[in-house]
C-alpha cells in the first residue's frame, strides 16, 4: 500500500493439553509453548508494529507461586524485544538449577513465563498513543484466582462511551474510557458476580472455603458471562482472554468482520488471527484449521475441554474485505486466489486505458501487497494477448513459419518498476520537510520504461493519495512514459472505518476530496450544509442507525467521475505523462471475494448502528474543521 495507514492487530493463544514433561520427551524441550508462540507472532509480524504482549498462565500453582506472568514492549522490535526478555530471565534460572531433571511442577516454579495457556498479541496503534499503557495484555488481578482477568484483543467499539457509562451505573469506577479497559472491565464485572454467586451456592451445599476454589473452577461457565458482557458491544473483535486458575477464551463479533481461526488435537489448542499462522507453525493441513464463528466463542476450560459455543446471534456475515486485499499475509489459499481475481477483474479498464494497445503497454506494481494481484493481472494480460494471435492464426491458414512466430511473439511487457526503501519511509515525521523525504521513499529502475511507452502500475489501494501525488507519479514520469495508468485493486475508499483501521478522517480520503471538489464543480456546495445539519441532529437524537448521510453526496456522480477528478488532482503541473487512474469496482470485489461482503469503507454500508454513527460524526468534524477522530 503506497500511502500506510495503521491496521488490524493479531492475537494469538496457546493452550497446551499435556504436562510439560510431554513436549520435554516428544519435542526435546519443556519451553515448547514459548517457541510456538514466539513463532505464532513472527508469522503474523504484518499485523502489528507498535507493540507486542505475552502473558501466561500456569496451572495448579501452590498459594504464594507465582501463576501469572505478562511482558510487553512498545520498542522498535517489539517482538524480538519480549522474547528476548523472556529468554534473559530463563537463562539466568538455568545458570543456577539443572532444568533437565525436572518435572514439570518444578519447571513451572523455577522459570518465568512458562506455562500452560499462553497470549500474545500484536498492536497496530489505531487510537490513543505508542506507550507501554496501550500494549496488550492487559490485567486485571485480584487475589480470588478465579476473578484474575487477561485480556488481549483485535478489535475497536463505536460505542465506548455507553459502554463506560453502564459500567458506573454498576457502581464501577473505570480508570480509563479506552474500549480495552471498557471490556476487560465489562468482562470482569459479570466473572465477580458469577465467582460470587458460585461461592455462595456451594457454601450451601457444604464445601469448605478451599474447596469451594476448585469447585468454582469446574462450575464456572464462562459462555453466559461472555454473553452478559458483550450483550451491548459494537463494533468488530476477536478478544482473546485468559482466567487465572486456567480457563481460557477467544470471542469473534457476530458480523464476523474480524478474523479469527483455530486448531485442536490432543496436544494443543491453537487460535490466530491468521490461518497460514497456524499451518507454519503446527505443520498441519487447511483443512485442520477451522474458523471460529461470528457471535461464537472458542473456550478451554482448565480440564482442557473445549468447546465452540455461540454467545451471540449471528447477524448478517461481514468479514472485512480489506484482510482479503491487504492486511492479511498472502499466503493464504484462498486470500491468494482472491487477489489473482483482484487484477485479472481489472484488465477491461486497463486495456480501454492503453487503447488496446498491450505491445506498447509496460505492465509493474508497487511493492509490496500489490503483487499478486499483479500476477493475476499479467495472466489475463497474457490469455488475451492469446486469444487474439489464436484468432489471427485462424483467419490465416497459410502462414510462413516468420508469420506465425510474429503472431506467437506478443507477451506482456513486465518490468519491476518502482523499489520502496523502506529504511527511509520510517525515518519520515509530521515536519516541515516531510514532503521532500516522501519524495524519496520510491525510486525507480532507469530505462525500464520506453519513451512514449504507456506504463500500467497497479497497487492494492488508494487511500489518501499523498505518496502518488509527492513521489510515485513524479518519479514514474522521469522515464517518460506517454501515459501512467495507476490501477488500485480496491474500490474507492470513501469513508473511515471504525472496526480496526486508522481510517477515521473523511477529508484524509482522496475520494471524499475529489467528490468535494466535484460538488464545487457543479455550483453544488450548498449541500454540505443541509447534510451537515441532518448528520447534527441524528448524532445528537441518537438516531444514527438509520442513515448515512454522506452517502447523499457521493451517490450524485458516478466511480469514474470521481476518478477522474482523483487523477487530475494527482496529477501535478511538473507531470508530462497523462494520468489515469482506475479503481476496481464493488460488484467485481465481491465477485473475488464472495464470502467476505465487508465493504462499508468503499460503500458505507456499516455493518453495525455504531458505523453510520461514525460516519456521521466524521462528517460533522470535517465541516466543523475539527480534527479529532470520530470513534
Amino acid at each position: 500500500m503506497s500511502d500506510a495507514i495503521k491496521h488490524e492487530c493479531g492475537v494469538a493463544l496457546i493452550r497446551l493439553l499435556k504436562p510439560l514433561d510431554f513436549y520435554k520427551e516428544k519435542y526435546g524441550s519443556s519451553f515448547y509453548g514459548l517457541q510456538k508462540m514466539y513463532l505464532m507472532l513472527e508469522k503474523q509480524h504484518n499485523r502489528g508494529q507498535d507493540g507486542a504482549g505475552f502473558a501466561s498462565i500456569k496451572l495448579d500453582m501452590a498459594p504464594g507461586e507465582r501463576f501469572m506472568s505478562r511482558v510487553r514492549s512498545s520498542q522498535a522490535q517489539p517482538i524480538k524485544d519480549i522474547f528476548g526478555t523472556i529468554n534473559e530471565r530463563i537463562n539466568a534460572v538455568e545458570e543456577e538449577l539443572d532444568a533437565a531433571s525436572m518435572s514439570s511442577q518444578e519447571l513451572k516454579s523455577a522459570f518465568p513465563y512458562v506455562g500452560e495457556v499462553m497470549l500474545g498479541h500484536l498492536r497496530y496503534g489505531t487510537f490513543g498513543k505508542n506507550t507501554i499503557e496501550n500494549v496488550h495484555p492487559f490485567l486485571r488481578q485480584n487475589n480470588w484466582m478465579h476473578r484474575n482477568l487477561i485480556v488481549a484483543g483485535n478489535f475497536n467499539l463505536t460505542n465506548v462511551s455507553e459502554l463506560f457509562d453502564n459500567l458506573v451505573a454498576l457502581g464501577q469506577h473505570p480508570k480509563e474510557k479506552a474500549d480495552t479497559v471498557t471490556i476487560m472491565e465489562k468482562i470482569g464485572h459479570f466473572l465477580d458476580d458469577s465467582v460470587a454467586k458460585l461461592y455462595k451456592k456451594l457454601k450451601t451445599e457444604g464445601f469448605g472455603k478451599e474447596e469451594a476454589s476448585s469447585e468454582i473452577a469446574k462450575r464456572l461457565n464462562i459462555a453466559k458471562i461472555l454473553r452478559k458482557a458483550s450483550k451491548n458491544w459494537d463494533g468488530g473483535y476477536v478478544m482473546g482472554g485468559l482466567l487465572g486458575h486456567g480457563d481460557s477464551f477467544v470471542l469473534r463479533d457476530p458480523a464476523g468482520i474480524r478474523p479469527a481461526f483455530y486448531y485442536k488435537d490432543d496436544e494443543v489448542v491453537v487460535v490466530a488471527s491468521e490461518r497460514p499462522a497456524i499451518q507454519t507453525v503446527f505443520n498441519v493441513s487447511i483443512k485442520d484449521v477451522h474458523e471460529i464463528q461470528p457471535g461464537a466463542a472458542l473456550i478451554i476450560k482448565k480440564s482442557g475441554k473445549v468447546a465452540h459455543e455461540q454467545i451471540n446471534m449471528a447477524t448478517e456475515r461481514r468479514s472485512c474485505s480489506f484482510e482479503r486485499i491487504y492486511f492479511s499475509r498472502g499466503n493464504d489459499a484462498d486470500i491468494y486466489k482472491e487477489r489473482k481475481a483482484l487484477g485479472k477483474l481489472l484488465f477491461p479498464k486497463i486495456y480501454e486505458s492503453v487503447n488496446g494497445d498491450l505491445r506498447n503497454t509496460v505492465f509493474s506494481y508497487i511493492p509490496n501487497t500489490a503483487e499478486t494481484s499483479f500476477y493475476g493481472l499479467v495472466e489475463r494480460v497474457q490469455d488475451y494477448m492469446l486469444e487474439e494471435s489464436e484468432a489471427a492464426i485462424l483467419k490465416e491458414p497459410n502462414l510462413s513459419p516468420e508469420r506465425l512466430k510474429a503472431l506467437l511473439s506478443p507477451r506482456p511487457r513486465i518490468e519491476k518498476v518502482t523499489i520502496k526503501d523502506a529504511k527511509l519511509r520510517t525515518f519520515i515525521t509530521e515536519d516541515s520537510s516531510r514532503d521532500d523525504l516522501v519524495a524519496h521513499v520510491y525510486d525507480i529502475t532507469y530505462e525500464s520504461v520506453k519513451p512514449n511507452d504507456n506504463l500500467v502500475i497497479i497497487d492494492d489501494s488508494i487511500v489518501r493519495g499523498t505518496t502518488l501525488e509527492k513521489s510515485i507519479l513524479r518519479i514514474l514520469d522521469r522515464l517518460n512514459p506517454k501515459k501512467i495508468t495507476v490501477v488500485s485493486s480496491a474500490p474507492q475508499i470513501r469513508y473511515p472505518d471504525c472496526y480496526g483501521i486508522d481510517m477515521a478522517r473523511l477529508e484524509d480520503l482522496i475520494a471524499f476530496r475529489a467528490m468535494l471538489a466535484l460538488l464545487e464543480d457543479h455550483g453544488r456546495t450548498a449541500q454540505l450544509k443541509d447534510v451537515y445539519n441532518k448528520a447534527k441532529e441524528s448524532v445528537s437524537s441518537g438516531t444514527s442507525k438509520e442513515e448515512n448521510y454522506v452517502q447523499s453526496l457521493y451517490n450524485q456522480f458516478t466511480d469514474e467521475e470521481i476518478s477522474t477528478k482523483i487523477a487530475a488532482m494527482l496529477r501535478t503541473p511538473s507531470i508530462k505523462a497523462e494520468v489515469d487512474v482506475i479503481f476496481q469496482s464493488v460488484d467485481n470485489l465481491h465477485k473475488a471475494c464472495p464470502d467476505h461482503s465487508g465493504d462499508w469503507y468503499f460503500t458505507g454500508n456499516y455493518p453495525t448502528p455504531g458505523g453510520n454513527k461514525v460516519v456521521n460524526q466524521a462528517y460533522i468534524n470535517f465541516y466543523e474543521g475539527n480534527t479529532g477522530r470520530a470513534y
